[in-house]
Parts: C-alpha cells; sequence; structure tokens
C-alpha cells in the first residue's frame, strides 16, 4: 500500500505505485503517474501531464511537469517522463513539452539532479546523468548517458550533450560537445577528453592511446577543420568511442565546442 500524508493533496485520476511515500503538503496532479516505491519527502508537485519512474526520491520544493517557460505554450497536453531510480534534490524544475517540439520531455534512469537544477521543455537526457547545484538545461537540448553538468552552468537551447561529457562549473554551453568530452569556461571550450570519465568506464591504455591520437589529429592537427575532420574519417573503425564521435558530429546542426573560441 501507499502511504499518503493527510496534508498532502492528491487530485481525482493520479497514479501513485505501491509503496509510494508522499509526504507532508505535496500536490500530485490528476494526469500525473508515480511508479512504486518512492518517496517523495514533503511540499513536492507533480503536475501536468507526468510519469516519474520506480524509486525514486524527490525532496522538497522540486516541481515536476510545471508549463514550458515558452511563449508559445498555450496548455496544451504535453508530457514529462522521468524514469526509474532518480534522486530530485531541492528546489529541483523539470518542464513539459511545447507542440512545436514534440511534445515531449524525457529524463533517463538513475539521475542525480541537486538543488535548483532544471530541465527545459522538450529536453531529452540520457540515463545517470548528474546535474549539480543550479546546472540549467534551455529547450529541446539532447544530453547523452553518463553526463555530468557542474554548478552553476547553463546550456543553451537546442545544444547536444555526447555520452560521458564533464561540463566544468561556471560555464556557459552554447556550442554541441563531442562525446567523451570535457569542456569549460565562461564561453566553454573543448578543453580535452573526459580521460577520468574514460577510465572509470574501464577504457584500457591502449583505447585511450587511439582514441587520444584520433582527438589530437582532429583538434590540433594542421589545416582547417573541416581538412582534418576529412582526414581522420578512416579511423571510424579503430575504435567505437571514434566512430561515436564521428557519428555525432556527422548529425550536427549548430557549431561544435571547439578547443578554441574561435572557429
Amino acid at each position: 500500500m501507499s502511504k499518503i500524508d493527510p496534508t498532502a493533496r492528491v487530485e481525482d485520476g493520479a497514479v501513485i505505485g505501491e509503496g509510494t511515500e508522499i509526504g507532508p503538503f505535496c500536490i500530485i496532479g490528476r494526469n500525473a503517474r508515480i511508479g512504486a516505491n518512492c518517496k517523495l519527502i514533503g511540499q513536492v508537485s507533480v503536475i501536468g501531464h507526468t510519469s516519474v519512474g520506480d524509486n525514486c526520491l524527490i525532496s522538497p520544493f522540486a516541481v515536476l511537469g510545471g508549463a514550458p517557460q515558452d511563449l508559445s505554450y498555450k496548455g496544451e497536453p504535453t508530457t514529462l517522463e522521468i524514469g526509474s531510480g532518480c534522486t530530485i534534490r531541492e528546489g529541483a524544475t523539470m518542464n513539459v513539452g511545447t507542440v512545436k517540439g514534440g511534445g515531449h520531455t524525457r529524463v533517463g534512469n538513475d539521475g542525480y539532479f541537486m538543488n535548483n537544477s532544471h530541465v527545459g521543455h522538450d529536453c531529452m537526457v540520457g540515463n545517470n546523468a548528474i546535474f549539480a547545484t543550479s546546472a540549467t538545461l534551455g529547450g529541446h537540448c539532447e544530453i547523452g548517458d553518463a553526463v555530468y553538468i557542474g554548478g552553476l552552468s547553463a546550456v543553451h537551447q537546442f545544444t547536444r550533450i555526447g555520452s560521458y561529457v564533464m561540463v566544468g562549473g561556471l560555464s556557459g554551453v552554447r556550442d554541441d560537445i563531442i562525446p567523451y568530452g570535457l569542456a569549460n569556461g565562461q564561453y566553454a571550450v573543448l578543453e580535452s577528453l573526459n580521460l577520468i570519465g574514460m577510465k572509470r568506464r574501464e577504457f584500457t591504455r591502449q583505447r585511450l592511446a587511439t582514441v587520444r591520437g584520433f582527438y589530437q589529429k582532429l583538434f590540433h592537427g594542421p589545416g582547417t577543420f573541416a581538412e582534418r575532420l576529412e582526414a581522420v574519417r578512416p579511423l571510424e573503425s579503430e575504435d567505437p568511442a571514434i566512430a561515436e564521435i564521428l557519428g555525432f558530429i556527422g548529425k550536427g546542426k549548430r557549431p561544435l565546442c571547439l578547443p578554441t573560441i574561435e572557429k
């Protein structure tokens, strides 16, 4: 049986999973779906067409499923989907999507969203993401798996961040960041590969050397970036990470985060 504090307001139509605890002064809207064994500590709002997966922990003053911060939104029944095993800390916010953006915001499994972090409308966030304090996504961002975004950093709308990226604190991300990248700075630039993250994912020395060699040729070799990109395409078969990086670049529609501000 779920446990609902008598001061909480759960509207008719809301679905609460088995074993879930709804703490004091929570507001659960009629279109909310909360999975099993979740814990809403207190003063949490789950509104709009929002679904929360199993085993999530949500701290006070988090607001999930609020209206998009977009002037085009007119109250349409767009959605927010949050995966299982997520920890959402105090004051974090996640918005439903907009019709023009596909109508859907999605957050993957096992994410950790620290206090006052924000996921904007129509964003797609992968699994195992970590957003530090006040890390913020504008609308329509695409964030890969196991991405870390440092505290007080902001990601511009429509920006893509590949899997296994680390973004330093106090960074402004305006351009797409390749998978396995390490980006930092007021206007973030690509500093290197996220070698610590790659080692944690059990990249062997040989794999690290192969991917680092590719990275050096692509970003620090002679000629223009377009010329270097063409020159390294034959390396795609040498490692899955190289193939992932080249595939990410090939799908891009926005500028790419490079090692210097100069493009």
